[in-house]
């Protein structure tokens, strides 16, 4: 039941977060995610006088939402990562393509627009980019029942109540899409306070800042891979990575990383010297994706114009 001691637009914006974080891990688009709730809220608000409390009002949230996102998802292409469209590429010239429509892409999210500080580190592990670009596998409802199962921990009888169906059907879905989830990549979550994360970080700034690309190789998997949406082009491999960064990708030397915490991840905000007077312009949001103590992935969102704003980072630095 709603408290009816709080306006109603309160009550409402209280749940933005949480619809966010849900939104986002339907569409795989933090942009997309926002315009969603917005509309979520806005129907809310207006619906609000015929609700009457006859529902808890997260549910008749949630329902709405969801109807939002499926529609969204009804009209739009299937939100990839480079990996999905084509072979990794090879060598310091490797040709990075022409960049794709942003509609294309599986996009970052800041956590705090996504993640409940109470429960961070359960909510991290579900907006990982590998298991959000997994989610975007899945048919609509079968990504849906997933979330609200399997993430936000709703009965079987509540989601068959939302999604108007019946218990054995949320069950037959949850198990068809458990078997698509079940080969999706796992990495390590973020922990701002483990020493080993802490110092691998700094020392992946550290090379970095410095181009030491010796430095930068020691601190990957061999099998690391490198992409940078909305280019298609992807590399695999410590050697061809540092090989790129060397030819086509020495433009980043002298670069400066500003740090966030993207998709429950370690991330920077790289500005490279600017190439029309002092200091450095925006270049890309670095996600990095880290497993058994090495990185294990590097994501260079080149988007600035959208996602440098997004994650409220300056648009030049001094």
């Amino acid at each position: 039941m709603s408290d009816v001691a709080t306006p109603i637009e309160a009550q409402l914006e209280a749940f933005r977060p949480e619809l966010t974080g849900y939104c986002y891990r339907m569409l795989g688009s933090g942009f997309e995610a926002e315009d969603a709730v917005q509309d979520t809220l806005v129907r809310a608000w207006r619906g609000y006088d015929n609700f009457e409390g006859r529902a808890a009002l997260r549910s008749w949230l949630y329902r709405i939402a969801t109807n939002v996102c499926l529609t969204m998802l009804g009209s739009a292409q299937r939100r990839v990562r480079p990996m999905d469209l084509g072979p990794a590429g090879s060598g310091r010239a490797a040709d990075a393509g022409e960049p794709r429509p942003e509609e294309i892409w599986v996009g970052p999210v800041p956590d705090d627009k996504v993640v409940d500080p109470a429960h961070v580190v359960a909510e991290r592990e579900s907006i990982r980019l590998a298991f959000v670009a997994a989610l975007q596998h899945l048919p609509a409802k079968q990504r849906a029942v997933l979330i609200l199962r399997e993430v936000l921990a709703w009965s079987a009888q509540e989601v068959a109540d939302l999604l108007d169906t019946s218990v054995a059907s949320v069950n037959s879905a949850l198990q068809r899409a458990r078997a698509t989830m079940a080969a999706q990549e796992s990495f390590d979550v973020y922990q701002p306070l483990d020493e080993d994360q802490k110092s691998l970080l700094a020392r992946y700034v550290r090379a970095f800042e410095a181009y030491d690309l010796t430095a930068l190789t020691s601190l990957l998997h061999e099998d690391a891979t490198l992409n940078m949406p909305p280019l298609p082009l992807w590399l695999r491999g410590a050697d061809d990575i540092t090989a790129w960064m060397r030819g086509t990708g020495s433009g980043c030397e002298g670069s400066r990383l500003v740090p966030l915490v993207a998709n429950g991840m370690p991330a920077f905000g790289q500005y490279r010297p600017s190439l029309t007077g002092p200091g450095h312009d925006p270049w890309a949001i670095t996600v990095l994706e880290i497993s058994d103590g090495r990185i294990a992935r590097m994501t260079n969102f080149l988007d600035t114009q959208r996602l440098f704003p997004f994650f409220g980072l300056p648009p030049h630095l001094e």
